[in-house]
């Protein structure tokens, strides 16, 4: 793997030790006098047994995050004194071992439990999360479910070439909730009282595990905060290998450069469509840029120029369209416009032959190569757009139940008094927010319109953030306990958005279906001289 193409899988699954920041104080603060760190008597949740529990006590200081590839490791400092509890429990006679690993504030604990998602075909955190929620005065979780880190997919097939379906079961939630039963025991046996409060917080996959949490076990978290949730896993997954299909189809393999002249261009043709040219596409739906319009301009890319033809303008366009079958059915979403279209589009010049040839992104190339066609070294140049199609398909039928993760009735989490929120970046390269949003509107028909939904489900739309991206995160952690534990319903969430040309602009991101508008005067970079209003659609 290249460099770029390693720098563009480590955005996927950022770091998140800054973002953890406490909420407002409702919960009962704990005593400044230190606790004890020991192992727990732990009770198996049903279905499973104990295998072994431990804890070790950390001192206050900096901590290290070891590095699992692609992440470097990395350090936190000024996490305080913990107790780290670790719990591994087994399925018996599935053969599984998964890890929960619960992290006790040895001091001022909040009185809250905050779980951490994962990433990738990670299930937890590996200690920059539960590090910041530490620090934020939380207990902090997360479990590994028993499979493997970001890019490990070995545990996918059995001996025999069938799915593992009870470690797949793990990722997708049933580990995730045993964790919230065990780490909720962890913390009343360490503090002799329960948490006040308990909040699940990921992105990603974190955000899909946080969906799959309100949707099969609605009593576990009082608050969820899942964010670039990857719901309709099933369909998404195979979605995004959509634009290594187009360019193999083509024999074309525009370079980063050439996709960035794309974006660039149709970022600038439909910028002013929210009223205000600050380098953000509020609506990326609402542009009807052609890429047609740059054939014959060049373009300098690595010391030379490049000619952008009509087959890179057309590869742009269907991977802008998203997934079709042959006959011309929409299968789901593209990648949006004013996305980085190489995070998907990856390529490199092969060594071997000097031409260029596709990267795709490991995380559907994996979902295709080893869960659908069960063959880790599958070529998935062979692909073509009916083979593609019939793969979509087969990953619907066989997968959805156990990970879709798309399940419009909450009628449970809102009985249970829960809370969802959710921001998702308009310019998110891996996961179209459109997914979310359709999600939404399937959770509004089932569940009685916009109104009543509101009062325990609300998404937002960040204008240019990227995959997990959105910059001066911690307000909406903020945002979620101020509603969970005092009922204020959040209208807007404070943000720091990165815009086409390198600058950064403040906005209030709006609660769906709403978006930032500008007033007509005033500084296009200040939250401040925008309003939530509909979007414009041409």
């Amino acid at each position: 793997m290249n460099r770029r193409f390693l720098a563009a899988l480590a955005a996927a699954v950022p770091l998140a030790a800054a973002v953890y920041a406490p909420g407002a104080s409702a919960a009962a603060p704990d005593s400044a006098a230190p606790h004890g760190c020991t192992s727990p008597a732990v009770h198996a949740p049903a279905g499973t047994a104990v295998e072994r529990v431990a804890a070790v006590a950390h001192a206050a200081g900096t901590f290290d995050v070891p590095a699992v590839f692609p992440q470097p490791a990395a350090q936190v400092p000024d996490v305080p004194a913990f107790c780290d509890v670790t719990i591994t429990l087994t399925h018996p006679g599935q053969g599984d071992h998964a890890t929960v690993r619960v992290w006790l504030p040895q001091q001022n604990w909040n009185g809250r439990l905050q779980t951490v998602g994962g990433s990738a075909y990670a299930a937890g955190d590996y200690g920059a999360g539960l590090a910041g929620a530490v620090k934020g005065g939380y207990a902090a979780a997360t479990t590994d479910a028993g499979v493997g880190t970001y890019l490990d997919t070995t545990w996918a097939l059995k001996a025999d070439g069938r799915a593992d379906r009870a470690l797949l079961e793990n990722f997708a939630s049933r580990s995730e909730h045993e964790a919230a039963v065990v780490a909720k025991e962890v913390v009343a046996a360490h503090y002799d009282r329960a948490a006040s409060y308990s909040y699940f917080n990921g992105c990603s996959t974190g955000g899909r595990q946080g969906y799959a949490e309100a949707q099969k076990y609605p009593a576990d978290y009082d608050g969820i905060l899942a964010n670039a949730p990857a719901v309709n896993w099933d369909e998404f997954e195979v979605a995004t290998l959509w634009p290594q299909v187009v360019m193999n189809e083509a024999g074309t393999f525009p370079t980063a450069c050439e996709f960035k002249a794309f974006t660039a261009a149709a970022v600038q043709a439909c910028d002013r469509l929210d009223g205000a040219a600050d380098g953000l596409l509020t609506d990326p739906d609402a542009c009807g840029f052609d890429p047609r319009r740059l054939i014959g301009t060049t373009v300098e890319c690595d010391g030379g120029r490049l000619t952008i033809t009509a087959a890179d303008a057309e590869v742009v366009r269907r991977i802008w369209d998203g997934p079709r079958t042959a006959s011309g059915t929409k299968l789901w979403s593209g990648v949006p416009i004013g996305a980085d279209l190489a995070g998907l589009a990856g390529s490199k010049v092969d060594e071997t032959t000097g031409e260029r040839v596709g990267t795709p992104f490991p995380v559907p190339a994996a979902w295709v190569s080893t869960w659908l066609k069960k063959q880790p070294a599958f070529d998935l140049t062979t692909l073509t757009t009916g083979r593609f199609a019939q793969l979509f398909r087969q990953s619907e039928a066989e997968y959805d139940r156990i990970i879709g993760t798309d399940d419009p009735d909450l009628s449970g989490f809102r009985k249970a008094g829960g809370k969802l929120l959710t921001w998702h970046g308009s310019a998110d390269q891996f996961i179209p927010a459109a997914g979310t949003v359709q999600y939404r509107e399937r959770v509004e028909q089932r569940m009685g319109g916009a109104k009543k939904v509101d009062d325990f489900y609300r998404v937002f739309l960040a204008p240019g953030a990227s995959h997990c991206g959105l910059l001066g995160q911690g307000a909406d952690l903020a945002a979620l306990t101020a509603w969970v534990e005092h009922g204020e319903a959040p209208r807007t969430l404070p943000a720091t958005l990165p815009t086409a040309d390198g600058r950064t602009v403040t906005r209030d991101l709006c609660a769906y279906p709403l978006v930032p508008r500008y007033q007509g005067h005033g500084d296009t970079a200040d939250a401040a001289d925008f309003r939530c209003g509909p979007a414009t659609r041409h």
